[in-house]
């Protein structure tokens, strides 16, 4: 049986997905629904039960699963960049992931859990995923340092080379819809279009960059999931390991492949960048993806042009989800 937290939830259910596409559906979700629509990203997946995150973490803590796992997936937890309750971090994104490891180690389950690229801060230190550097590494919010202290937890028990931890970047694509501000630009970007025919983004404060050409690493989640899968498929790989494109690209070439996909004249409006966000503004990340590749790791990776251009395509002007798609 394969667990996977956060299930429900943007890269979670497109895991489940792929996975049933790979022919599995011994699938336990864990996660929580609430009172939002996230429930619609299971619409169409198959899988043998779900389980309130909660109620899962009495069972691990008691040690009294009913089922055998295989591997625990772990994708649950707060991905809010803004969140301000500290101790709330703390508890559901570290002490969380240590119960899980710790329940895998002992039982002999294989354990996937989801860093940040918000570990790396405003990038000073680079992006290179070498274990070695952790200490460095500075994070602007208390989700990026959430995620740090449980990359730190995992290298100061010697860990490494038992669990897998992957550094998502900039993941955009269907089944995003539920979160709110914390969806992708290209998401946001696409309603706009649709509402108003043109796209906002922020100024540039900085002179090496001109509007719209602060750089990102945009990953499609098809192949964000490929790349998390991957550590399913080969156990003797393990580490942290960055999950991007390697290759930074433009708010503007990103947005033009939105409008190019709705079949728009591209309209874009140069909006003043909030000040409370302004010194904590990433205006590069790009995922160093030499240890990816040596671990194995050979798939052709979407650019942004083609990743905007399926998932607009294929989902936003349907308006359907993965486990809805054929």
């Amino acid at each position: 049986m394969i667990v996977v937290t956060g299930g429900a939830g943007f890269i979670g259910s497109a895991l489940v997905w792929k996975l049933n596409k790979l022919g599995h559906d011994k699938i336990i979700i864990v996660d929580e629904l609430g009172k939002d629509e996230k429930w619609k990203n299971l619409n169409g997946l198959k899988y043998s039960d779900f389980y309130n995150k909660d109620d899962f973490m009495g069972l691990i803590l008691q040690r009294g699963l009913p089922f055998k796992a295989t591997a625990i997936l772990h994708l649950g937890a707060c991905s809010s960049t803004t969140e301000k309750d500290a101790d709330f971090l703390m508890d559901n994104n570290y002490h969380y992931s240590q119960e899980l490891a710790k329940y895998c180690l002992e039982n002999g389950v294989r354990f996937i859990y989801a860093s940040s690229a918000a570990t790396y801060g405003d990038g000073s230190n680079g992006y290179n995923d070498d274990e070695n550097s952790l200490g460095e590494l500075r994070p602007l919010n208390m989700y990026g340092y959430s995620k740090y202290l449980f990359d730190s937890w995992i290298k100061r028990n010697s860990l490494l080379d038992k669990v897998v931890g992957l550094k998502y970047f900039n993941v955009y694509g269907p089944n995003e819809y539920h979160k709110g501000e914390m969806r992708s630009v290209v998401h946001k970007a696409f309603e706009q279009v649709r509402d108003f025919g043109k796209v906002r983004l922020f100024k540039s404060y900085k002179s090496e960059y001109k509007d719209g050409e602060q750089k990102r690493d945009f990953i499609y989640v098809k192949d964000a999931v490929d790349m998390t899968l991957y550590f399913l498929d080969h156990q003797d790989k393990n580490g942290i390991f960055n999950i991007g494109s390697g290759h930074a690209q433009t708010w503007i070439e990103l947005v033009k492949a939105l409008f190019d996909a709705v079949g728009k004249p591209v309209n874009v409006e140069f909006i003043d960048m909030p000040e409370e966000i302004r010194e904590k503004y990433q205006y590069f990340t790009e995922a160093n993806l030499k240890k990816l590749r040596n671990a194995g790791y050979d798939k052709n990776i979407l650019n942004v042009r083609e990743g905007v251009t399926d998932y607009v395509k294929n989902y936003l002007l349907k308006d359907i989800y993965l486990g809805m798609s054929k």
